[in-house]
């Protein structure tokens, strides 16, 4: 009981009973009404931990042997419904209880949708101003009930008018007369008039209701619902036809990698991710950007909530500009200029950034502007991992295996950031370079020391005239070309030979 007080100073209700005590490092078991479990206490930790192994029955207790084994079940279930829980990532609180890490919330989804809402909006006169962009971007439900709604109330209101002109006129007193001349023949309702009404808009003219020349304000009346029905055909159809025109669902068919991945491209760190189309039907001037969304803090102290910044993928170069016929592997150098110049394996697992890639370009089969997007978090930027080749040459064509499209197999790629990189490669270089010109020093100091000695074969030399030995110059000769190898070694050679 000393044990358990001093591991619990405040307990709650549900572990006050009393304990069966047992020698050190054996299990204890806590038997409640409502809530039961196995705890192991740990006298060099100091602390309990939940143990997922349940305990087992003493052999006298029967009661007690069915009461653990419902346990034990209870248990094995929620640790079995805790595992098939996909997409969350859990950590292990002081007790062993889970607790659910926050994820990041995209900027852009997956499918390129933005996940931004706008509030607050109190000028919303200014969607009236450009109705006809309006109702291209209502979603299709409420297209469809404003397209049907267009035609019902132009019918139904121009129906009324010719019921009421009958009405006035008394052509529905004089139905049974055959000397009256009505001003619309065969209208003996609002039935008959809202029909006479869609054969006069749909110029369906069945030629059972028809106007006579008795009725001037009906000759007007149908003037008017003409013009005003051709004006309501234009306007719903083209509204229909930009709708169904529009390249949205083109981008559908533009897949993007799961996974980024930073690996090594010619010596130097690149992050690079796939983008290919599905469609024979190829994207013309097909042309990529990306954006890196990260929150940040001025010099000043202003902070600027979801930063955008230019992620380069060869602007200057030409290589953000693709001809997309075959999935590509899109890639950015991880140079100075770049927002992951500082970045290393270890600092990326503790970043909270969003990369936003977005692929421009016109239909081939319609002319319009097509535009998808996707996005990666800073957990699903694999480093050190490199794209699985899905292109091979078959018979006469190239066959493209999109199977693995989304695949990668893991390089040896260092994990310190491009700047670290960059500065060791430096310090290669420099070390090679004085070690070269040391040695170009120390050669032609042997060669002089070996020129003083008297030679037996140049007795007929003059005096102060210097001797040069063939034979011993061969070294410094290689010296010299190991340095031209490795550059800049010509002025060294002169200096040293001065």
């Amino acid at each position: 009981m000393a044990l358990e007080n001093s591991v619990f100073p405040s307990r709650p209700d549900s572990l006050s009973l009393p304990v069966g005590e047992k020698g050190d490092g054996e299990e204890v078991e806590v038997a409640t009404e409502a809530h039961t479990g196995v705890f192991n206490v740990s006298e060099e930790l100091g602390h309990v931990v939940t143990t997922e192994t349940a305990p087992s029955p003493p052999a006298s207790a029967k009661v007690n042997r069915s009461f653990q084994s419902k346990l034990a079940e209870r248990e094995a279930n929620a640790n079995q419904r805790r595992k098939k829980t996909p997409g969350t990532e859990k950590e292990r609180g002081r007790f062993g209880w889970a607790r659910t890490r926050r994820k990041r919330q995209r900027y852009v989804e997956k499918n390129g949708r933005c996940n931004v809402q706008h509030g607050n909006m109190r000028e919303t006169y200014r969607y009236l101003t450009d109705i006809f962009t309006t109702l291209v971007d209502l979603n299709w439900r409420c297209s469809l009930f404003v397209f049907v709604m267009a035609y019902a109330v132009t019918w139904l209101f121009f129906g009324a008018i010719w019921y009421l002109i009958a009405y006035c006129r008394g052509d529905l007193d004089h139905l049974e007369d055959e000397t009256w001349t009505p001003c619309v023949n065969n209208v003996n309702g609002f039935i008959s008039a809202f029909l006479f009404s869609i054969e006069t808009e749909t110029t369906i003219g069945y030629g059972h209701r028809v106007i006579t020349d008795q009725c001037p304000v009906g000759t007007m009346l149908l003037l008017l619902q003409a013009i005003l029905g051709s004006m309501v055909n234009a306007f719903m159809v083209g509204c229909m036809f930009v709708k169904i025109s529009q390249p949205n669902k083109r981008a559908e068919t533009l897949v993007f990698s799961k996974h980024a991945v930073i690996s090594l491209r010619d010596d130097k760190l690149c992050l690079m991710f796939r983008v290919g189309d599905l469609r024979s039907s190829h994207i013309v001037g097909a042309n990529m950007r990306a954006k890196l969304i990260k929150s940040k803090q001025t010099q000043e102290g202003e902070f600027i909530p979801l930063d955008q910044t230019d992620i380069s993928v060869g602007f200057e170069t030409g290589d953000d500009r693709l001809f997309l016929v075959s999935p590509l592997v899109i890639s950015h150098e991880i140079d100075a200029r770049s927002a992951f110049w500082d970045m290393s394996q270890a600092q990326l697992e503790k970043e909270d950034f969003e990369i936003v890639v977005i692929l421009e370009g016109m239909v081939e089969a319609t002319g319009m502007t097509c535009q998808a997007r996707s996005s990666y978090l800073a957990e699903e930027v694999l480093w050190g991992h490199r794209f699985s080749p899905m292109m091979s040459l078959a018979e006469g064509f190239f066959d493209v295996d999109y199977g693995a499209f989304h695949h990668t197999f893991e390089v040896d790629t260092p994990s310190c950031s491009a700047r670290e990189l960059s500065l060791a490669a430096a310090r290669l270089d420099a070390h090679l370079y004085w070690s070269i010109s040391s040695r170009l020093d120390e050669e032609p100091t042997l060669a002089n020391q070996a020129a003083k000695q008297p030679d037996s074969g140049s007795a007929n030399s003059k005096a102060g005239e210097p001797t040069f030995i063939v034979g011993e110059m061969t070294d410094i000769q290689e010296q010299s070309g190991l340095a031209e190898l490795n550059g800049s070694v010509a002025t060294d050679q002169s200096e040293s030979e001065a």
